[in-house]
């Protein structure tokens, strides 16, 4: 082995102005008492390797592996620069706004809050205990598949594919939360949230005690998950104002406003912690706090693909009836317009009717149901029991154009899911008072012009994807679909009460307030 020395220090130019010298190259060594010699272009070979090794050693590593927050920073894209103060010391350039990663989920970050099973999986274990409303018959046949209900085998050609379910109207909650459980942005860091999702199904719970007569027993459970809720750590960030739930069942279920037995439902969206929550469910009540979304449909496609094949379908479709009403009557409501819809429906010859009321007719059969549709025109949507009806999805998703009677019906409903334009996609004839009124249903629907059918229907066929819910099991999220639209609103929704707070406002004012001219006629109608 051969040492080699020098008499006198030197340095060596290196790129970007790096000076290296004996003492900067390698660690201070042990005199010898001897010396050696070597030629000049060997020492000069091996001073050069040293210098080599030591800038490798002193490059900073970390620029070939993650930076922090798991965004991926590569070397390439991120050039070396040498710290002013240290010449020698390698810093890592910041990168620019054109090379920056961007995190597609800024904003849009969403935590599921962890609740007692009470309120959620325990009332699925439970399911003989949950009645369909209809009948006596327990839920537990449509809680499979996610809750999407069993597949539609023998469609007799009235569906396309296999996703096509008999799904129940009362398990939005169950399927919104296993949509959830795929999004795509969601965090187990609450402090990195936009908003908070609280699995409670509250309607599949309100089911046990509706009809109830002592109101502290319809109200307990809910006193018990909104103090559970509150006691939270994430509460005290916004005092609520950024939870949300999901409701399978009309919010008037939730609203009773005095402790009369006589009187619906429990008290759970006027105690006080519910105050600041949002509820979603498939009827808003008149207070800001409630929104509605769609009621969930028989369809629930797994990819786009699906999607556009059934709006082919239902673009080419050869339609038979003007009209037609699936549905049953209400004699006990005095001011209810199905008892005309129905007696002008049978009166005419343009006009399908399925009176669910009578025996045989099962239209809890969506074969049954779909095809009636699918041969229409247009669909006649009265309000029934409450402003909403199912009807309303099942009739759009067949491309059958809806025909509303009241604004509490949709356009005061769906803000997020349908145009604001209501001419686009629908015919409203206003009933103030149906005693006074003498309209011909079939004279106006006739009156209208083939063009602006068309144009009608295709707009109906286009809200396909807004106002169905994707099959949670396999969520790809190629196409926006009704939970999608939901989670944004929801998102909007929070942000905006954040930019109270950030401009010194009060984020209560406006949040929770009636509207009870919201269901009412216009002066334009």
């Amino acid at each position: 082995m051969h040492i080699f020395s020098y008499k006198r220090p030197f340095s060596l130019s290196l790129q970007h102005g790096v000076s290296l010298t004996p003492s900067t190259m390698v660690p201070p060594m042990e005199k010898k008492p001897f010396r050696t010699t070597c030629s000049t272009d060997l020492c000069f070979a091996i001073f050069i390797s040293s210098a080599l090794v030591w800038v490798f050693l002193c490059f900073d590593y970390s620029t070939f592996h993650s930076s922090t927050n798991g965004v991926p920073i590569t070397s390439s894209l991120n050039p070396t620069v040498f710290s002013t103060d240290n010449p020698n010391k390698l810093l890592l350039k910041p990168p620019s706004s054109a090379t920056r990663t961007v995190d597609p989920c800024s904003g849009r970050y969403l935590f599921i809050q962890n609740i007692p099973s009470r309120f959620n999986l325990d009332l699925i274990r439970n399911c003989q205990s949950l009645t369909r409303g209809t009948d006596k018959s327990d839920m537990c046949p449509y809680l499979v598949n996610s809750g999407l209900g069993p597949e539609i085998e023998n469609s007799r050609g009235v569906f396309l594919n296999n996703s096509w379910f008999k799904t129940n109207q009362f398990l939005l909650e169950v399927i919104f939360h296993n949509n959830m459980k795929q999004y795509e942005c969601l965090t187990n860091n609450s402090a990195m949230a936009s908003a908070i999702y609280v699995p409670f199904y509250a309607g599949l719970d309100i089911s046990h005690y509706l009809w109830n007569p002592s109101i502290s027993v319809r109200d307990s459970s809910a006193r018990d998950f909104l103090s559970s809720v509150s006691e939270k750590p994430e509460w005290k960030r916004m005092f609520g104002r950024d939870h949300f739930f999901v409701a399978g069942r009309i919010s008037w279920d939730f609203r009773r406003q005095t402790d009369e037995v006589s009187d619906w439902g429990s008290k759970l969206r006027f105690l006080p912690e519910s105050h600041n929550m949002t509820m979603l469910s498939v009827e808003a009540s008149s207070w800001k706090n409630d929104f509605a979304i769609p009621y969930p449909t028989y369809f629930h496609p797994s990819k786009l693909s699906e999607v556009v094949e059934w709006q082919s379908l239902m673009r080419a479709r050869r339609r038979h009836h003007l009209f037609t009403f699936t549905g049953a009557p209400r004699p006990d409501l005095a001011d209810s317009i199905r008892g005309m819809v129905i007696e002008q429906c049978r009166g005419s010859g343009l006009c399908k009717f399925i009176d669910c009321s009578s025996d045989g007719v099962n239209c809890d059969d969506p074969i049954t149901t779909m095809e009636v549709f699918q041969s229409s025109i247009f669909c006649l949507q009265p309000p029934g029991d409450s402003y909403t009806r199912r009807s309303i999805f099942d009739s759009i998703l067949a491309g059958c154009i809806p025909v509303f009677f009241h604004p509490g019906t949709a356009y005061s409903q769906y803000l997020w899911h349908f145009p604001e334009n209501q001419t686009v996609y629908s015919v409203y004839i206003p009933v103030r008072d149906v005693k006074n009124w003498n309209e011909s249903i079939e004279g106006i629907l006739n009156g209208i012009s083939k063009d602006r059918v068309s144009a009608m229907r295709e707009e109906v066929i286009r809200i396909i994807p807004r106002i169905v819910y994707g099959d949670p099991r396999s969520k790809t999220g190629n196409f926006e679909d009704a939970f999608d639209l939901a989670v944004k609103g929801i998102l909007e929704r929070v942000e905006n009460i954040r930019k109270k707070i950030r401009e010194g406002s009060d984020p209560s004012e406006g949040f929770d307030d009636p509207d009870h001219f919201k269901y009412t006629f216009s002066s334009k109608n």
